[in-house]
């Protein structure tokens, strides 16, 4: 990643979006735009006041929406293997409530759903724990026949949720994945991939072939593999020796034990 993006990324995080500063440029068009529907309001029933001016100014050459980004391809490819498999329970630790749970609980999937976090206001079919999922104490083992973790594991440990600083607590985790789930199982998985390394405390970027040694050792073999890539393009049956130096993308995996 370079630099430029780098600091666009801490940046955004702290509230302060470069592209936002930029659009600042639009400014005049906007103050046109506004003076020219004033004009054409006036004697109107909803005549426009200037203590309600309101301006957006970065959405006038924007896309109509983005379907390239890591979540958005990764919630989608994933739910789309959950809903395929037909079952009707499922367990997540900590993905996205507004995608690939999502997507699970309009397809009338039950979701089980555990994070460090709270999570006020249930939907309909969510069901909700609020727990360090690092070891699951109170988890039997091989219990879960579906199981799920997107973009999560890579925050383990490293405090910015709140948890215990670990640095072995994301390798603990997947461990505790493999333990509990449950013979003929699928767990559906994603992380960061790339060069090997801590951004600390946003995340940790894994070795894919790092990843599936791992969860080998712990029993488990890969159904399934994909890469979507630091622009946005999904590969399909990845062979990570393809893509020794994968950038920043994000590796998926469907495993079963």
């Amino acid at each position: 990643m370079s630099l430029l993006r780098r600091v666009s990324e801490v940046l955004s995080h702290h509230g302060l979006n470069p592209r936002a500063l930029l659009s600042a440029r639009r400014l005049p068009g906007f103050v046109a735009d506004a003076w020219r529907y004033r004009r054409l309001t006036e004697g109107e029933a909803m005549p426009l006041r200037l203590r309600h001016l309101f301006p957006i100014l970065s959405e006038r050459n924007a896309y109509a929406g983005v379907t390239r980004s890591h979540y958005f391809i990764m919630d989608l490819w994933m739910a789309r293997r959950v809903l395929a498999a037909k079952t009707s329970r499922h367990v997540d630790i900590a993905s996205r409530v507004d995608g690939f749970i999502a997507h699970l609980l309009a397809g009338e999937v039950t979701v089980t759903m555990v994070d460090i976090r709270p999570l006020p206001n249930l939907p309909q079919g969510l069901l909700f724990m609020q727990d360090d999922a690092t070891l699951l104490p109170k988890v039997a083992d091989a219990s879960l026949p579906s199981l799920s973790s997107l973009h999560a594991a890579e925050h383990f440990g490293l405090g910015r949720y709140g948890d215990k600083i670990d640095p072995l607590a994301c390798f603990a985790f997947m461990r505790t994945l493999a333990r509990v789930l449950a013979d003929r199982g699928r767990l559906y998985f994603a992380v960061p991939v790339g060069r090997e390394r801590v951004a600390f405390n946003a995340e940790r970027v894994f070795d894919p072939r790092h990843v599936e040694a791992l969860f080998a050792a712990a029993g488990l073999k890969v159904e399934e593999r994909a890469l979507i890539t630091a622009d946005g393009d999904l590969i399909e049956s990845v062979e990570w020796h393809d893509h020794v130096d994968v950038g920043d993308g994000c590796g998926l995996w469907v495993f079963s034990k």
